[in-house]
């Protein structure tokens, strides 16, 4: 792991990534182990003045899921339109209680929250864009805008949602900062190791949430 400097309340921003129902034990899509990661999110909740959300947050009959092509099994892969696509069990469908937070976070003083994945034809990971990586949330510019400039990453899951994110954080030239330990994965035929790997090689700093000053 590498060293990170102490938080600084002025320019770091908390982004907490998708700890909803259908991740966690029981879920649709459960991560093993996903909501461990509670009690560790609580905690940084507690410690950062910024902290951003954010929700996968499907319309049902969604192009990810594997329910929409006939024939398909969850965690195949096919290649769509933007490239290749993980097809997957249906999960976080708007206004399901898999899709809603996990009810034992506390980030009552969380100042925004992006919602993800809403556009029917087009899967997304990463709190910046869709996977087509041009249709944009509007994050970027928020955080801009308001003047932050390292992003410390937390959730579900490691290799997907959080690594997603974390990359395109430093393609917009943010820092970045992984909390390993506040986060799980999917491990989808080595897919954690791979992403790991990739956050490395983009500069992202991984860490221990219980390394902070």
């Amino acid at each position: 792991m590498q060293p990170i400097p102490a938080i600084d309340p002025r320019h770091d921003v908390l982004i907490v990534t998708d700890v909803q129902n259908d991740f966690c034990p029981g879920g649709a899509l459960a991560v093993a182990d996903g909501d461990a990661v509670v009690p560790a999110v609580n905690a940084l909740a507690r410690r950062f003045e910024h902290v951003v959300v954010t929700q996968d947050w499907h319309p049902p009959g969604h192009r990810s899921f594997a329910s929409s092509h006939p024939g398909r099994a969850p965690f195949e892969t096919i290649e769509l339109d933007y490239g290749p696509q993980t097809l997957w069990p249906d999960h976080c469908v708007q206004g399901t209680l898999g899709a809603a937070l996990h009810a034992g976070l506390e980030l009552t003083r969380a100042e925004l929250l992006i919602r993800k994945g809403f556009r029917p034809d087009i899967d997304s990971y990463s709190v910046f864009y869709e996977n087509d990586r041009t249709s944009p949330t509007g994050l970027a510019g928020y955080l801009r805008e308001r003047g932050f400039a390292r992003l410390f990453i937390c959730g579900l899951a490691t290799d997907y949602c959080v690594a997603w994110s974390a990359l395109d954080a430093r393609r917009l030239h943010f820092d970045a900062v992984v909390l390993l330990d506040a986060c799980r994965a999917i491990d989808l035929g080595g897919s954690l190791e791979r992403a790991l790997q990739a956050m490395r090689e983009a500069g992202v700093t991984l860490a221990q949430a219980s390394e902070l000053r």
